[in-house]
Formats: structure tokens, sequence, C-alpha cells
């Protein structure tokens, strides 16, 4: 008789490890299912984001040539001529874009005026100027909305005038990105400024 006990439960044994490992397997396929349905899914949208990113503006290293650089005056295509970049500081060309007209705006609850001439830095290729330049009218507009939102205490100090710069700098990157899905500008600077 206790052959007989043993045969049975040694059967019982086998046939629940067989259906572990048919358990196990199954598993195993639907996981690798699920990872391959996942890659392919979202394989065109990863493919899509990086064929975008390789169209927005480079950083545009010093010596190295910029495909979209303004056309320089007289016709001729590239920088302006005679520009030589230092060694030192950072390795990325740096290039300005100056407004063409001063932007003057009330200052946020004051009767004081504000006067300032802007112009902006970029180490990107010459597309950011150009888009510069295209929006420009765009770009004044929310300009003039950063002066009028600006206290008249934060026009007298650096630390107000950093604050200013800042928020200018976001301002421009903002339209940018709205128009032309790239912001580009690192900087904004002060060519005048003026309270009255």
């Amino acid at each position: 008789m206790s052959d007989d006990e043993t045969v049975p439960k040694e059967s019982g044994k086998k046939s629940k490890k067989g259906l572990l490992i048919k358990l196990i397997g199954a598993l195993a396929l639907i996981g690798g299912s699920a990872g391959g349905t996942y890659a392919f899914v979202f394989s065109g949208k990863e493919d899509k984001a990086a064929a975008k990113h390789r169209d927005e503006p480079k950083l545009v290293k010093k010596g190295e040539e910029d495909p979209y650089a303004p056309k320089a005056e007289g016709g001729e295509g590239g920088d302006a001529a005679g520009e030589v970049d230092g060694d030192g500081g950072s390795e990325y060309r740096t290039s300005y874009f100056r407004f063409t007209e001063d932007f003057t705006s009330n200052l946020k609850n004051s009767s004081a005026l504000m006067q300032v001439s802007l112009a902006c830095s970029t180490r990107r290729d010459g597309r950011v100027l150009m888009w510069l330049k295209k929006h420009e009218l765009a770009i004044r507009s929310e300009v003039l909305i950063v002066l009028a939102d600006t206290p008249e205490e934060d026009a007298y100090t650096p630390a107000g005038k950093e604050h200013l710069q800042l928020h200018l700098t976001q301002a421009i990157n903002k339209v940018l990105m709205q128009t032309e899905g790239f912001g580009g500008v690192d900087r904004v600077y002060f060519k005048s400024f003026l309270v009255q």
C-alpha cells in the first residue's frame, strides 16, 4: 500500500511542476509581446522627436561656419568681414540681435515711464537671428507687456534690472516657441535704460 500512496503524490507533484512551468512560460510570452508592442508603438514617436531635434538651431562653435548666418552688407554671405573669435570663455560663438526701435512703457502702478533700447544674444545658428527679425512685431508686443508689469522700484536697482532681463529673455523665447517651435535667446541686454 505504501507504494500506491507514493505514486499518486509524485504524479501530483509532477503535474503541479508542469503547470508552474507552463504558467511561467505564458507570463514570459505575454511580457515579451507587451514589450515588443510598446517598442513598436513608441518607436515612431521617438523618431519624430529625434527628427524635430535635428532641425532645431544648433550651437555654433567658435571657428565653425554657420550655414544660416545672415548675409553681410554688400551681398556677401557669412559673418561680418574681419570677425575673429577669441580663444577663451565659452567654446561657442555668440551672435547679437539689436532691436530697431526703443521700447517705451508705463511702469506698474506708477506714473513713471521707462524707455529702454534692447539687444539679445544667442549661441545658436543664424536661424534664431532670422526669427527675431521676422517676429519683431510680436516680440515688441510681449516686451511691452513685461515692461508695463515692472514695478518702479525694480527699475532703480541692479537686482531689479537683472530680474527684468530674465523676464524679457523668457518673454522673447515664449514668442519664438509659439511661432517657430524653438526659443534660442540666451540673454537680453540693455543698450540704454531711462526712467522718467
